[in-house]
């Protein structure tokens, strides 16, 4: 494992203090903020504060983050018991008179309620920073020691010559109870249990009010590395595990002394986090994602993020993933130092419905090597529509509940355009309200996949409590070819293709012929009397194959990519018999 120096400041020129960061930006920017929330399991309007703090979040991505720390009258030290030392300390530090209270960047010396956090973050984040702060926490796995570096750079000059910096573990997806008076926060229950997010569990810098830095002059670059040996658990009596991949590093610089607390804050950051281990060789894998896309087909894309935390650098590795009864094998070729990290991608074909699937890797740098992990694959079936001419006109019906101001929709096509948008909508007046709303798409272009997709910001659909909603789609001739109900959540897609009439084929099925096997692998085959011809479409209506027929057909679909086909039997009358297939290899 590299080794630092354990708290090594530099103090260079302004030349070479540029050429000398690794992580912080050397220009000027903007404060990022810290929410401090002070919040228990016990104290019924704490929700409402967390909703808030997840919606400042949500709306200013890598430059606000919310720390909830369990403190005060409402904490509870049942299990799970997130009080913590420094929590305590950093709540004494301010005047609380009630709670869900908070602090934006330390601005005030006392709490302020949660209707003036939103106010006061846009105020921030508007705000010429002093400095910027980055840094990098990397965690060997199996000794559970992190090595923290932290850099800091002065853009322009502190109004003081000494500031304070302060870094904190904090921890996600914690489950226990929670007074909720209101169900203010619904999306963050499950199965009963409240899921408890980015809880304060331990501060390393030497104090909870950080430690000091000097001087604060601009061009300055000071970098601190800490080894921080994370506890297996935090809290006593009823303590919580501490579970590294849920934990993440915040780093934040405050200005001076003022009371007890170190405030305000003049910047903060969210520390990049990696892994590393003694071994020479070991990848490890990321998340699995299923990439949402306007798809007409089983073939899925995914991708994932491979780390090397090995010493030596990757230069290969093969994997298999396995879905249902699908197989696949495919490899990497490159360089991947220790350390770092890469993005990599895989298709293969779902069947239709909800899997889980695994990959692993089961060869690196020529050796084999095992590591594994799960993810949620999904195929779902696809309406069809039949069109004249090269665009049609289709409509959109949102038939809201009450909340209207909490809807919105939209169309992308193959390419990931958005072809069409709506919403939100008005907010009703009364309980259990509804109306409908439409939206006219026209000139949409047929031979193509679509993917509809709807939302609901407050995460609860558009039924039940607040008016029986639901959602349908109609094509140019008033046939409806989609339809949902409202209890989709944060939201839900539809899949659907629009085909050329003549182009692609809806004729009605017979049963005069074998269409086999399916899923095909190699070939296609046709067994009947009086076949004329045989045609293949893929999902957007494209004629890929056509073969004379006989009473014994085959299609060679060794080319073909694997995905659903339409196949098209003609007989020497002129009848038509069509059957989808999936090609999957």
């Amino acid at each position: 494992m590299k080794k630092f120096t354990f708290a090594l400041i530099s103090l260079l020129t302004l030349a070479f203090s540029v050429n000398a960061q690794q992580y912080v930006s050397t220009e000027p920017a903007n404060r990022n903020v810290i929410l401090e929330e002070f919040t228990g399991r016990g104290c019924g309007y704490c929700t409402d504060g967390h909703r808030i703090a997840n919606q400042i979040m949500a709306a200013n991505p890598g430059r606000v983050w919310a720390i909830n720390i369990h403190a005060g009258g409402y904490a509870q030290s049942s299990y799970p018991n997130m009080i913590t030392t420094d929590g305590n300390t950093i709540h004494g530090g301010f005047s609380i008179s009630g709670y869900p209270t908070g602090v934006v960047n330390r601005t005030t010396a006392a709490g302020i309620d949660r209707g003036q956090w939103t106010g006061q973050a846009n105020t921030q984040l508007n705000q010429a920073a002093e400095c910027n702060v980055a840094g990098i926490a990397r965690i060997n796995p199996e000794t559970r020691l992190a090595t923290i570096t932290v850099e800091v750079y002065y853009t322009g000059n502190s109004s003081v010559t000494e500031n304070y910096l302060t870094v904190a573990m904090l921890q996600d997806s914690i489950l226990g109870s929670q007074s909720d008076y209101g169900n203010y926060n619904p999306t963050q229950w499950l199965n009963g249990q409240y899921v408890h997010m980015h809880i304060l569990r331990d501060v390393i810098t030497p104090s909870a009010w950080g430690e000091a830095i000097s001087p604060t002059t601009a061009g300055t670059l000071i970098t601190k590395t800490y080894e921080y040996q994370i506890p297996e658990v935090i809290g006593s009596p009823n303590g919580v595990d501490v579970v590294l991949d849920h934990i993440f590093f915040l780093a934040w610089v405050s200005e001076r002394t003022q009371g007890q607390a170190t405030r305000p804050i003049l910047t903060a950051c969210e520390l990049e986090k990696t892994t590393l281990t003694d071994e020479p060789i070991y990848p490890a894998m990321g998340a699995v994602t299923q990439i949402i896309a306007a798809s007409c087909t089983m073939e899925k894309d995914f991708d994932f993020s491979v780390a090397n935390i090995g010493t030596e650098t990757l230069t290969s590795l093969k994997f298999n993933a396995e879905v249902a009864d699908m197989s696949y094998e495919f490899e990497w070729t490159g360089e991947l130092p220790s350390g770092e990290n890469t993005k990599m991608e895989f298709s293969m074909a779902v069947p239709y419905g909800n899997y889980v699937g695994t990959l692993r890797i089961t060869e690196a740098n020529g050796q084999a090597f095992e590591n594994s992990t799960v993810f949620m694959a999904e195929s779902q079936e696809w309406a069809e529509v039949d069109a004249e001419g090269d665009e049609t006109d289709i409509k959109v019906y949102i038939v809201q509940d009450q909340f209207g101001e909490q809807i919105t929709w939209d169309i992308i096509n193959s390419a990931g355009d958005i072809v069409a948008s709506g919403g939100p909508y008005q907010h009703l007046i009364g309980s259990g309200s509804t109306q409908v709303n439409v939206g006219n798409v026209n000139g949409i272009a047929t031979n193509e996949c679509y993917l509809f997709r709807i939302y609901d910001s407050n995460g609860n659909g558009i039924c039940c409590n607040y008016g029986n909603g639901y959602y349908y789609l109609k094509d140019a001739n008033g046939n409806r070819f989609i339809e949902g109900a409202g209890d989709y959540g944060e939201g839900t897609t539809n899949l659907f293709s629009i085909h050329k009439h003549g182009d692609a084929v809806n004729e009605a099925m017979s049963s005069s012929f074998n269409i086999y096997p399916n899923p095909a692998n190699s070939k296609i085959y046709v067994d009947g009397e009086d076949v004329g011809a045989v045609e293949v479409y893929n999902s957007l209506g494209q004629k890929v194959a056509t073969v004379e027929g006989s009473e014994h057909t085959s299609v060679d679909v060794t080319s073909f990519e694997n995905g659903v086909y339409v196949v098209r039997v003609i007989t020497n009358e002129g009848a038509v018999t069509t059957q989808k297939v999936t090609i999957a290899r």
